[in-house]
């Protein structure tokens, strides 16, 4: 069973959506390698966020090599796959919730040949995505009610990130773990140790006075990793 790399995802919506790239670019200059992009559509959560052309923006304006992993938290996301393959994102987690036809959503996003992902609600009970791990790249954990950034951190959320890290071992499987809300060095320590390895911070991160010191204390979780 391989180790997991750990990697912190800053979030856009902890920082000043207004100004999208600029914040893009300070989750770049403090070392971090992916930025999560939340898309809402106020329907399946309740408020609006970005849309394709403003991670279209946001690609234009960072490195290469800078992923951008984009979280559908929108009804009927195979709707929308090929507009965010188009302007340049390298991931895409859809809700498992959000549509009839989890699989075929996860067949047309590797068809595009970028990295699927399947996200789970609070109170959506993880075996939901139990028939789908051989398919897919990463399962997200919502450690919050999905929506709005700044809530706190869920803790018995751990149960599923614990549950899932027992699947991947026991079936030999390569998904990632990926946590979501609430995050901090606190929570973000409990996560790894429960087995995630991708952790999504927003409000927490950009309110640190050192981005770069923070992505360092993040990275370090690795050393505890699973």
């Amino acid at each position: 069973m391989k180790k997991h790399k750990l990697e912190l995802e800053p979030s856009l919506i902890g920082g000043d959506l207004g100004n999208a790239v600029a914040t893009a670019k300070q989750a770049v200059d403090a070392g971090a390698n992916i930025l999560h992009l939340d898309v809402m559509d106020g329907l399946f959560v309740p408020n609006l966020t970005i849309g394709p052309d403003i991670v279209g923006k946001i690609r234009e304006n960072v490195p290469e090599n800078f992923h951008l992993d984009v979280h559908l938290m929108i009804y009927h996301p195979e709707n929308f796959i090929e507009k965010f393959v188009k302007v340049g994102c390298e991931e895409i987690t859809f809700h498992v919730e959000a549509t009839e036809d989890v699989r075929h959503v996860l067949d047309y996003i590797r068809k595009c040949n970028r990295y699927a992902g399947l996200a789970l609600k609070p109170d959506t009970p993880v075996e939901l995505v139990e028939p789908y791990l051989k398919d897919l790249d990463k399962v997200l954990v919502m450690t919050v009610e999905p929506g709005f950034g700044g809530q706190s951190f869920m803790e018995e959320m751990l149960n599923k990130v614990k549950i899932l890290a027992n699947y991947r071992k026991k079936y030999n499987l390569d998904f990632d773990i990926q946590v979501d809300g609430g995050i901090n060095f606190d929570t973000g320590l409990q996560s790894v140790q429960a087995g995630a390895n991708r952790l999504v911070c927003g409000s927490f991160f950009y309110k640190q006075p050192d981005l770069a010191s923070a992505v360092r204390k993040f990275d370090s979780f690795q050393e505890v990793s699973s």
